[in-house]
């Protein structure tokens, strides 16, 4: 088995020590390639590499932002399950992706779960979700946000860029603080639309947009911030996951959830009813999506978007697809 290690250098929870660890472990199985990344976007290209060699097994050591870049370069060129199949362990700071797929949050208890999943031969194809926006499109391996969501992505990536250490106290610390500049002020209108039909279209489930509405005939709905998701959860506070789409999951189209107006009482809110152990966003405020082939989010006025945790910049219309099968995964 050919493999090529991708490794992000100034991920969160990345260090020289745990790289060589990790290649000290897969060599056993695997003859590997270790490649450290030199900047945005080097991932892509990496992928994109990785499928043209036909290696066998990608393996990311970073967080979610390199997974995003290596997930682009795998299946650029179209659905990558019959390509080379993609390997996390966790090297950042909250490692959405690499959790969702069962790995624990510890690099080195993710590397054991890892090699046994190699040795035993265990493999699954997910679905992605494709983004297009502005003239750029982009695929994304669990969440897209629109609004508050990702002006608080937008926040923490700044106060990042000032040294200071990604926490979900910062996190909450940010949220609290765009929450508060929206007092008294109307945020923007996003409208939601989604091409459905009967057999593969978005059901809108209750609290919804239209809950008594079918398959085909979802009414569109207007919000002021909009998450969508590929699978469950939709981030982490530590090890406590936030299921903003409790329904969404890498077999299924799309979910999404939105609020219709974002005001702080209704954002701590819904968020409470993300926790625990059956979360169930729901109320008149809210909006919600299962299973949808597409989606659109058209906004009154540039909003912010992000993607898998990175922020794109601002734009007025996001169309999303849900890309079935699309990637093979070791997990």
């Amino acid at each position: 088995m050919h493999g090529l290690l991708v490794v992000n250098p100034v991920a969160t929870t990345t260090t020289e020590r745990v790289r060589d660890v990790l290649a000290t472990a897969l060599t056993a199985d695997v003859a590997l390639e270790t490649v450290v990344t030199k900047g945005r976007g080097h991932g892509v290209e990496l992928g994109v590499h990785a499928r043209e060699l036909g290696v066998d097994v990608v393996i990311v050591l970073g967080g979610d932002g390199t997974v995003n870049e290596v997930v682009n370069g795998l299946v650029s060129s179209g659905p990558a399950s019959d390509g080379p199949a993609l390997a996390v362990v966790p090297g950042g700071s909250t490692n959405v992706f690499a959790r969702a797929l069962g790995y624990s949050p510890s690099p080195v208890e993710a590397t054991g779960e890892l090699l046994a999943a190699l040795r035993e031969g265990r493999s699954r194809d997910v679905s992605v979700g494709l983004a297009h926006y502005g003239d750029q499109q982009r695929y994304f391996a669990f969440c897209l946000g629109m609004g508050l969501d990702a002006d608080v992505v937008a926040a923490v990536e700044r106060r990042r860029q000032k040294g200071r250490r990604s926490t979900p106290g910062l996190f909450l610390r940010c949220a609290l603080a765009e929450m508060m500049k929206r007092t008294g002020r109307s945020g923007p209108t996003i409208k939601v639309t989604t091409a459905a039909t009967p057999a593969e279209g978005a059901t809108p489930t209750e609290g919804g947009a239209a809950a008594e509405g079918t398959a085909d005939d979802a009414a569109p709905a207007e919000v002021s911030l909009a998450i969508v998701c590929n699978t469950r959860p939709w981030t982490y506070l530590n090890n406590q996951p936030v299921a903003a789409c409790p329904q969404a999951s890498f077999d299924t189209g799309l979910d999404l959830v939105g609020l219709r107006r974002a005001r702080m009482t209704s954002v701590v809110r819904t968020g409470l009813q993300m926790l625990g152990d059956s979360p169930d966003p729901h109320g008149r405020n809210v909006v919600r999506l299962h299973d949808a082939s597409s989606i659109t989010l058209d906004a009154d006025r540039p909003v912010t978007v992000q993607m898998d945790g990175e922020v794109l910049g601002l734009f007025e219309s996001v169309e999303l697809a849900n890309e079935a099968s699309a990637l093979r995964v070791i997990a």
